[in-house]
């Protein structure tokens, strides 16, 4: 259950400014916006990324503004879309003479909105482009990608674009490389308990004592099947399989590896399912590249986690090892 807020209609706003508040070193808050941006943004010469999504899904969205990373994030309510008039405010704020990435989640909300915001960048002269993840393999069958979920690859995506960014690349090779990254990703998580919006008592939805819920969604949305509850070896495998049933053509054998707590999963009981994860992966012939055992994007306090795989090239193996600094991620 959510416990911590004052007036539920204002949880949104007020987690921006203690977010700002607390990472003032990071970000700074865009006036009428409800949103944040880099420090150091625009940058001549830089293509901007801007991301969003709904609030309640922690690091992501604002979490991961900073060098390196996003230049703003726009943030809706929980669970749903940022308005397009929010969009293009925080569009306004971070365009510079190399143009804007839009790098979001596949939700028909956020489709819809930042579609119109990039409509009206565009009508005034700002080059704006638009990558939406579409990382879940569970929200549609193979030669349907496009239709996916974005889900904890977002992060992938936006570390990749993030960092293509910073070296100076044009608007089109960041869109390219952003691209190519959502293309090599899969996702595919599991739920033991659902999550609480602030001010209800009760979850959206809920998961028996012996059962858990494949395939969710990050908005409170029920697994697209349910099944009895496992030991950890066995969940590792079923999530394993699940991706690599589903694994990008001419993939290789070089991933990188997130293992995403979903809100309340204990890292400890993660670790355990790394453990297992680590050990299917090799016996698959997989190489695992700069793991990664955190909470990425969260669902609110959903009890659950995914597992995310981004099959590397040489130059996307480059670009996740690059710098970056935010209040949720930081490689030096």
């Amino acid at each position: 259950m959510t416990r911590l807020y004052n007036d539920p209609t204002h949880f949104k706003e007020e987690l921006i400014d203690g977010f700002v508040s607390a990472y003032a070193r990071f970000v700074r808050r865009i006036p009428d916006a409800s949103g944040v941006m880099a420090l150091d943004t625009p940058r001549p010469g830089r293509v901007s990324l801007l991301t969003g999504g709904g609030s309640g899904h922690y690091p992501a969205f604002c979490g991961y503004v900073g060098p390196g990373l996003a230049a703003t994030a726009a943030m809706g309510e929980v669970f749903a879309s940022p308005s397009h008039e929010q969009i293009y405010r925080c569009t306004r704020a971070v365009a510079g003479d190399a143009g804007v990435l839009y790098v979001y989640g596949n939700y028909s909300g956020d489709v819809l909105n930042f579609d119109m915001a990039a409509m009206r960048c565009q009508a005034e002269g700002i080059d704006v482009r638009s990558v939406q993840v579409t990382d879940d393999v569970a929200s549609a069958p193979p030669g349907e990608e496009a239709d996916r979920r974005g889900i904890a690859g977002d992060f992938f995506v936006l570390k990749v674009a993030g960092a293509s960014a910073a070296r100076g690349d044009c608007l089109d090779d960041v869109e390219t490389i952003a691209r190519r990254a959502n293309a090599r990703t899969r996702s595919f998580g599991v739920a033991f308990g659902g999550c609480t919006l602030p001010g209800q008592s009760e979850p959206l939805f809920t998961v028996g004592p012996d059962r858990m819920e494949l395939g969710l969604g990050v908005h409170g949305e029920p697994g697209v099947r349910s099944s009895e509850m496992r030991p950890a070896r066995e969940i590792a495998q079923l999530l394993v399989d699940a991706i690599l049933a589903d694994a990008p053509p001419s993939a290789g054998d070089r991933a990188a590896v997130l293992l995403n707590g979903l809100g309340s999963t204990q890292y400890e009981e993660m670790f355990v399912l790394y453990g297992d994860i680590q050990r299917c992966l090799a016996d698959a012939g997989i190489e695992i590249y700069r793991p990664i055992v955190n909470e990425m994007v969260t669902s609110l306090d959903m009890a659950g986690c995914s597992l995310s795989l981004m099959w590397l090239d040489d130059e996307l193996q480059a670009l996740l090892d690059a710098p970056c600094a935010s209040a949720a991620y930081t490689q030096c």
